[in-house]
């Protein structure tokens, strides 16, 4: 489970819109914006999915256990994401990366 203001945070590292996160999460805007304002929390269904969306785009959410207490962070620095990016556009054949 994450909080409004992880939430917020992680959309913020990860440079994505309310709009763009409502869209790739299937979660409606309007239920994004009042679980980051702290107005409304919404089910854990839409939570997850709003969680993996931004798991998928970058950010690493950091648990309650650890000393430093909640948050997030991005899963690679903007110059690994950068490299990512252009090995992954260098062209070749096209597959699913999950190993068998």
């Amino acid at each position: 489970m994450i909080t409004g203001s992880q939430c917020r945070a992680a959309r913020a590292l990860v440079e994505v819109s309310r709009t763009l996160l409502a869209k790739r999460s299937k979660v409606d805007e309007l239920i994004i914006e009042q679980f980051e304002r702290k107005i409304e929390v919404p089910g854990p269904t839409a939570i997850a999915s709003i969680r993996k969306t931004l798991e998928e785009l970058g950010a690493v959410f950091i648990p309650d256990e650890t000393r430093g207490g909640i948050g997030v962070r991005l899963k690679f620095s903007k110059s690994e994401a950068k490299r990512i990016s252009r090995l992954e556009g260098e062209g070749g054949i096209v597959a699913n990366d999950d190993v068998p």
